[in-house]
């Protein structure tokens, strides 16, 4: 049984993976998981493998749900992304980072992509 925020957290991938169809993506994976983490989403778009962020809001108290993908979480995204690029044989092809902001605000309701939302960090 999910608690109340695990169950925000699956709906809030699910919006965005209807989101993300609609504008043309293809959904390869969900909830991606490997001894290096988690990647919410792993779609294709234009011939490009994107890695997909997903971080949703219910109040404006926090900011915008998108400013939460912290540099520690861009590291630990590019790790399993090189996991998963390494393991799938697929090195060579065009990736990147978007971000998709789920917000459930009363006054300011949306969901937005952000492409190109970071590059590939580690170390």
């Amino acid at each position: 049984m999910l608690n109340k925020r695990q169950q925000f957290g699956k709906e809030s991938e699910s919006l965005a993976a209807r989101h993300l169809k609609k504008n043309g993506y293809k959904i390869l994976e969900r909830n991606y998981r490997n001894e290096l983490g988690e990647i919410d989403i792993i779609a294709k778009e234009k011939g490009v493998l994107v890695f997909v962020e997903v971080k949703a809001g219910k109040t404006p108290l926090y900011g915008n749900p998108k400013w939460a993908v912290t540099p520690k979480k861009q590291r630990k995204i590019s790790m399993v992304a090189l996991y998963y690029l390494k393991t799938t044989h697929q090195t060579h092809a065009k990736a990147r980072f978007d971000v998709v902001a789920v917000s459930l605000t009363k006054k300011n309701p949306g969901i937005e992509i952000i492409k190109n939302a970071f590059d590939l960090a580690y170390g």
